[in-house]
């Protein structure tokens, strides 16, 4: 596992999904790239402090560097959930203060929080004095009508004085009202030079974009300007693009792996898994993207998706959706599909 020092940012990450990240789904994550920072679902201080942890915060030891993203606006119960995710095993620990959900909304806690920098500021505080993990803040540029650059440079320098180890910056404003999460994602336009602009402005911080990356060409391209870049929906819709992520963006000599060996990793894993009572379909419906774009996609998804809830599902149902691609595109290793002209970590 790579060295996470406090204020060194990581050339890549996948984004915090509600119901998608989860520990299935980043342990199939985990076959293609060793390296490539993970987070959890947004789990909100209710669940951890007062629901059934193990459900919430089990992980496999395979899926680290893992961050547990936090949704919540107590500094004190955010500070006693930081020391609870310490002693579980996470890496990192990140306030989320960009989900635009009327339910998060309705917790004051998520987007809303942009709107309070001096709280967000104290909870920063609260968690750095409570753990030694490096503590992260994921946020947007703006909300509703403040969404001026300056109104963004407020809040993150209000915020850094708490020491926050690293920004992480979704290039779109989120309107808390009118638009749904779904439409918060799409149709709030893209402004990635405030983000680049934030990271000339303030050299000193560590700063990632985030928003509309969908391939590793754009993230070569945002590392000239930034930290580092967090890839959301692409990760989970194409996920084979991140086979290529460690040698391209963390020099490691780890052997790219094909689709087929990828499948191959998981069968014992879902053995395991679904000999603890976790049904086959949480694992298999993680999977349906890893064929995205290429010859036999289509059947590969339809064997997955008409299989998946039968009693009789199991490691040999990817088998058998697996037969119905070309066995040319099963057992393709993708290479260096370029030669990053950025810094990359061990540089």
């Amino acid at each position: 596992m790579l060295d996470n020092r406090r204020g060194q940012g990581w050339p890549v990450s996948i984004a915090p999904m509600m119901d998608r990240t989860d520990r299935h789904y980043r342990f199939f994550m985990r076959q293609m790239t060793a390296h490539t920072l993970l987070y959890s679902e947004m789990i909100t201080t209710g669940a951890i402090l007062y629901g059934d942890r193990s459900r919430f915060l089990d992980f496999s030891p395979q899926e680290r560097p893992l961050v547990l993203q936090l949704g919540g606006d107590c500094p004190r119960d955010l500070a006693d959930c930081a020391r609870i995710a310490q002693d579980w095993g996470y890496d990192e620990i990140n306030l989320n203060v960009g989900c635009p959900s009327q339910r998060v909304q309705t917790g004051n806690f998520g987007a809303r929080l942009m709107a309070q920098p001096e709280l967000v500021a104290r909870i920063v505080e609260a968690m750095r004095k409570a753990v030694q993990l490096p503590v992260t803040v994921k946020h947007r540029i703006g909300i509703d009508r403040c969404d001026r650059y300056e109104d963004m440079v407020h809040f993150v320098l209000t915020v850094s004085q708490a020491g926050v180890d690293r920004f992480i910056v979704h290039a779109r404003k989120a309107w808390l009202k009118g638009l749904s999460p779904k439409e918060n994602r799409s149709i709030p336009p893209l402004r990635y030079q405030d983000v680049y602009r934030l990271k000339t402005e303030y050299p000193q911080l560590c700063i990632e974009i985030n928003g509309g990356v969908d391939s590793l060409k754009q993230v070569a391209a945002h590392l000239d300007r930034v930290d580092g870049v967090m890839i959301g929906r692409a990760a989970y819709e194409k996920p084979f693009i991140f086979a290529s992520t460690d040698p391209v963006f963390y020099r490691s000599d780890r052997t790219i792996v094909s689709r087929e060996e990828v499948v191959e990793r998981l069968l014992p894993y879902t053995e395991r898994m679904m000999a603890q009572g976790v049904p086959f379909s949480r694992i298999s419906r993680h999977v349906l993207g890893l064929f995205a774009g290429q010859p036999g996609a289509k059947a590969w998804r339809r064997v997955l998706s008409q299989e998946s809830h039968k009693p009789s599902a199991g490691p040999a149902t990817f088998l058998r959706a697996m037969e119905q691609v070309p066995a040319s595109v099963t057992r393709f290793r993708p290479g260096r599909e370029f030669e990053p002209t950025v810094s990359v970590v061990g540089s």
